[in-house]
């Protein structure tokens, strides 16, 4: 579908065509800008309010800065859509997050404009810092450096070092802290009450304007005069706010708030940041939603809505007669709140996202029992061993992919202690079109060699309750679980509690030509398979093994005993992974079959839907029945693709 673009934004190719427009056009274009985004999204989907909330702010930054050649780093990159259009990918747009399209992240590959890969929050500073310090050993003292990082993304430490590193530096570093009170949820925390207290305070506001004349004509003051303007200005600002300024404190020179809504007074604004040397740090209240209505009253929901009507605001959803099956992530958050109902010491923990994870039902039913603690994975995983240590049982929820931010806590402070934590791990395997920074591809490889560490994965959603039951009736070890996004396989899944023996896997078919061994989801494909195998004559043992620490050892003296031939699947990557860990056990225990191993190769994978991530992974329906093939000596035939094609 095309999508019609403004009269101004037909012209602007670059960011050198934005230089021809005057302030008047500017902020035309904006709109159009804008209205390029709704347009696009809502026919598409994809990321939503945080890009609407800078249309301004990344205008003015590709109009008063030198880009390429100056350095713009976005932080997460969920604010980075307009920057995409503006800078040469407007054509490809439509392309957003699908396959073989473009990201929709900032990504390095794609374009000149894009200078760090983002995907996780907080690396900004950090990037932008090191950029700075490069161009000034290379003796480039006009090139500028700027990291935009959202106020939730400040609440990490990655966010403090780098600040901290930056205070006690001379690098030409301009960070622009976009602030509109939202991650993906509402912030939480002291840093969001302090932020409030600069925004509200009328007093500040009144004068802030004069310091800044005094400040931005910084280059027109003699000498001499240079430090006593410095001066008034840590006193005026300390004298202004309720606290002292914090990040004066960290001695980044502090410039705002400003308005990031009003292109002309950004542009203004910028031009004389760049005059002032030094690590400074320009605060801008924007709006998350910024133009679209819904979005701006429901900023949680309109973060990536999918795709929806931008006249009736209606999300568009698919409608299907017969009952659906749950998301994973909506069979945790219910079954949190009950299994709390059942153990008055079942905490929930989530870093910043409760309505991604469903910690937020707990939040709503139980709000002294759950807690957000913001975009700080470290913290969240040392808070849960510090309750364990007293005696609570906490659910730590964490996406596979985030959870990698905390591993040294997950070593240090949960398994050398060996603290029962229990870690429920969402988006584990390809997360879809988020791409490579969010696929959970690691963490059965990460988590099973840590000592004192369980780790498992459920088939379905009542083996999800079921480990979650059953983890939180031990209280001996650390316990991992991993479940992948979107929906799973049961409708009718809200079934009793049972308790699992820890390291025992099940049987879900047998069988006499060859055994198949999974780990979690994927192994659904087996079971879907099954009509096609009878229909060859192929009559595979499938086991479910639900644990990859502890193995099932009965089960897999067994396997190897009877079988020559063994398939493992598992949605993780093959190094150290399931996979590797059955190989293990054969090797050490003298066996001798022929396994093939299914899984995430050695490589990163960009974006696109999880079925068509899984066949360039090898290990889709098609691969699984193909490889179960070759094993036992039949041929291939490609129109098995039909069959494939229809059932999917």
């Amino acid at each position: 579908m095309l999508i019609e673009q403004g009269r101004l934004l037909k012209k602007i190719n670059s960011p050198k065509d934005l230089k021809a427009l005057d302030l008047e056009e500017l902020v035309a274009l904006c709109e159009e800008l804008r209205q390029f985004i709704i347009d696009h999204v809502s026919v598409y989907g994809g990321h939503f309010g945080a890009s609407l909330g800078v249309v301004e702010l990344t205008t003015a930054l590709h109009y008063a800065l030198n880009t390429p050649e100056d350095l713009l780093v976005w932080d997460v990159g969920h604010q980075a859509y307009g920057h995409k259009i503006l800078t040469g990918r407007k054509e490809t747009f439509y392309t957003n997050r699908v396959k073989d399209g473009i990201s929709g992240f900032p990504r390095r590959v794609e374009s000149e404009y894009d200078t760090f890969g983002v995907g996780h929050s907080s690396t900004s500073i950090s990037a932008a810092l090191g950029m700075a310090i490069a161009s000034k050993m290379k003796g480039d003292n006009k090139k500028q450096h700027v990291a935009v990082i959202g106020d939730g993304a400040m609440t990490a430490g990655l966010a403090f070092e780098g600040m901290n590193h930056a205070g006690s530096s001379d690098a030409n570093l301009l960070i622009i802290l976009n602030d509109n009170c939202m991650s993906i949820d509402p912030n939480v925390g002291a840093l969001k009450e302090y932020l409030t207290d600069i925004t509200t305070s009328q007093f500040y506001n009144k004068v802030k304007d004069d310091i800044w004349k005094l400040l931005g004509k910084v280059k027109k003051i003699a000498p001499k005069a240079q430090g006593l303007a410095s001066r008034v200005e840590n006193m005026i600002k300390s004298a202004l706010l309720k606290h002292s300024n914090l990040f004066e404190a960290l001695n980044l020179r502090y410039f705002g708030p400003v308005d990031g809504h009003d292109v002309s007074h950004l542009i203004s604004v910028l031009n004389d940041l760049k005059n002032i040397p030094g690590p400074k740090l320009l605060h801008c209240i924007t709006v998350k939603g910024k133009g679209f209505l819904p979005a701006e009253e429901n900023q949680t929901k309109w973060h990536a809505p999918g795709k929806f009507d931008k006249i009736t605001g209606e999300i568009k959803k698919k409608i299907s007669e017969k009952p659906q099956p749950p998301k994973y992530q909506q069979v945790f958050g219910e079954t949190m709140v009950e299994l709390a109902k059942l153990n008055e010491k079942i905490v929930g923990i989530t870093p910043a996202m409760p309505s991604g994870s469903s910690m937020n039902i707990m939040m709503k039913e139980m709000p002294d029992r759950a807690f957000d603690v913001g975009i700080a994975e470290q913290h969240a995983v040392t808070l849960s061993a510090g309750m364990a240590a007293e005696g609570l049982v906490p659910f730590c929820n964490i996406y596979s992919s985030f959870m990698q931010r905390a591993y040294d806590q997950v070593v240090h402070d949960v398994c050398i202690q060996n603290l029962p934590v229990i870690f429920c791990m969402d988006r584990a395997g390809f997360a879809g079109a988020d791409g490579a920074t969010h696929h959970g591809a690691y963490d059965i490889a990460y988590m099973r060699c840590i000592p004192n560490m369980i780790v498992s994965s459920p088939l379905n959603e009542e083996e999800l309750r079921n480990l979650m039951y059953t983890a939180q009736l031990q209280s001996q070890s650390p316990f991992s679980i991993r479940y992948p996004r979107g929906q799973g396989v049961m409708p009718d899944w809200k079934k009793p509690f049972k308790e699992i023996v820890i390291g025992k896997g099940q049987v879900i078919s047998e069988g006499e030509d060859i055994a198949i061994l999974t780990i979690g989801h994927i192994g659904n494909y087996v079971i879907e398979l099954q009509e096609q195998f009878h229909s060859l004559g192929i009559f595979p043992a499938h086991f479910d093994m639900r644990f990859v620490k502890p193995l099932d050892e009965e089960f897999l003296h067994f396997a190897f005993s009877k079988f020559d031939k063994v398939v493992t699947i598992e949605d993780g990557c093959l190094m150290g992974g399931f996979g590797s860990a059955i190989v293990e056990f054969m090797t050490d225990k003298n066996y001798s079959s022929k396994v093939v191993r299914l899984g995430i190769p050695d490589q990163v994978f960009e974006h696109g839907e999880q079925i068509e991530l899984h066949k360039d992974a090898g290990f889709s329906h098609l691969e699984i029945l193909n490889t179960v093939k070759a094993l036992l000596g039949f041929e291939i035939s490609k129109n098995e693709e039909i069959f494939f094609a229809k059932a999917n």
